[in-house]
């Protein structure tokens, strides 16, 4: 077995800190790539609500979401984070995974009051 000299612990270093600055940079680009489509459309009663949700081709509201949800029939504003997780104006605070996930949070929290407009900018 060869004798472990600097230049060898050097090099090895070099590789390891290549292959992991390779890794984290195909990490980050990763969920970008995901970002990049909408998610599915959907039309479901939840807690006997109406929730609905479908991609918009417009681009959607000033925050470009290209999304549209809808709680009974009124508009609930949207918006993508950067790290693809989803929030609305009545869970703000409470990023969701999916527009799916936004809506349902938002009937939650509204807990049987209806849904007022909002208006956008």
């Amino acid at each position: 077995m060869p004798e472990l000299t600097r230049r060898r612990a050097l090099t090895a270093a070099a590789a390891l800190a290549t292959t992991a600055a390779v890794t984290a940079t195909t990490a980050v680009a990763t969920p970008a790539a995901a970002h990049d489509h909408s998610p599915e459309a959907f039309d479901e009663v939840y807690k006997g609500r109406r929730i609905q949700g479908r991609p918009t081709t417009g681009g959607g509201h000033h925050h470009g979401a290209g999304y549209a949800v809808f709680v009974d029939g009124a508009e609930l504003h949207v918006m993508r984070n950067a790290d693809g997780t989803w929030i609305s104006v009545v869970s703000h605070y409470d990023p969701v995974p999916t527009p799916k996930a936004a809506a349902r949070a938002a009937v939650d929290e509204l807990r049987g009051a209806r849904l007022v407009p909002f208006p956008a900018n």
